[in-house]
């Protein structure tokens, strides 16, 4: 179960980046403004991931930080399914979060 988890816990990382990627693609926008919010967005959340979030992260987070920005980090994808139009897949995407974030702190991953 624990190495399922941490599994899931790397597919609801890109998971977010691809519902940021599917947010950014589905706006009603001129198309490279639609581009640049289809990539950009996820690009920006893969440097947040790189700088504060990752194993190798340059600026380790810990305690109730790590936490605020893992809130923050899941919950722009949860967000972001939210105003696609997709709250089924954001009610999902926050459910499987929240599991297997939650089985995470009590395994100790």
């Amino acid at each position: 179960m624990k190495a399922a988890n941490l599994g899931v816990l790397f597919l609801i990382e890109l998971g977010a980046l691809a519902a940021v990627g599917y947010w950014g693609f589905t706006r009603d926008v001129a198309t490279p403004l639609t581009w640049l919010l289809g990539l950009g967005g996820p690009a920006v959340l893969v440097v947040l991931w790189a700088l504060f979030g990752s194993q190798k992260a340059t600026y380790k987070t810990r305690g109730a930080v790590r936490v605020g920005f893992e809130l923050l980090w899941f919950g722009t994808g949860v967000a972001a399914l939210w105003a696609a139009g997709a709250v089924g897949w954001a009610v999902a995407f926050a459910a499987v979060c929240a599991v297997s974030k939650t089985l995470a702190v009590i395994w100790r991953h």
